[in-house]
């Protein structure tokens, strides 16, 4: 399939799956990856960046959106050991990987669904949702992520998203501003910005 990449649903690419270990805010823990799914080699700078500066409180609900293998939501179930965290992603193979990698973290206050944004969680309101958005799928598909993002969260709730500064991070934390009220850059390195927006 010539014109696939890690937003396809069905992801047909073959590869050989690879495991890493990284430590994330004082928790080692373990990933197995595989073909079809964002950064499969190792953990990518910008979720590196996220995953630094992301607040989770230990009851927090999170929506890890656009889970990929579940870095995000594998070190925030760690963080809320008393939440409930909800990994979504469009990709099956991702949301394969996800639910492994929870196994093998030892993860119990977790689940992974496939879900087109937020589709599997529609009602569900979180404390937290974070977002490395898929910039490869297109600004109209990042754009609607953030503009639902407002529909599921709780009052006082965070939205956190990452992006490359060559790649529009500024015109996407203006977009947070304009569909959530208010956005600030909490960090900035190695080409990247992390944004939240708080309601």
């Amino acid at each position: 399939m010539p014109n696939e990449h890690y937003f396809t649903p069905e992801p047909t690419a073959a590869g050989k799956r690879r495991e890493f270990t990284v430590t994330v805010r004082g928790h080692r823990l373990r990933f197995v990856t595989e073909a079809g799914v964002f950064s499969r080699r190792r953990l990518d700078p910008g979720t590196r960046l996220l995953l630094a500066h992301l607040e989770v409180g230990e009851d927090d609900r999170v929506l890890d959106l656009g889970c990929g293998y579940g870095v995000v939501g594998v070190a925030a179930a760690r963080l809320a050991p008393r939440g409930v965290v909800t990994l979504v992603d469009i990709n099956s193979r991702a949301v394969a990987l996800a639910e492994e990698n929870l196994r093998l973290n030892e993860v119990e206050n977790a689940r992974a669904v496939q879900s087109d944004g937020y589709e599997a969680v529609a009602g569900e309101r979180f404390d937290v949702i974070a977002l490395n958005p898929p910039i490869r799928a297109g600004l109209a598909v990042v754009h609607r992520l953030i503009e639902e993002s407002a529909g599921h969260l709780r009052p006082g709730g965070r939205f956190y998203l990452v992006a490359r500064t060559r790649q529009g991070a500024l015109r996407l934390g203006e977009k947070m501003r304009k569909a959530l009220g208010h956005v600030e850059e909490t960090a900035k390195r190695g080409g990247f910005r992390l944004y939240v927006s708080r309601v």
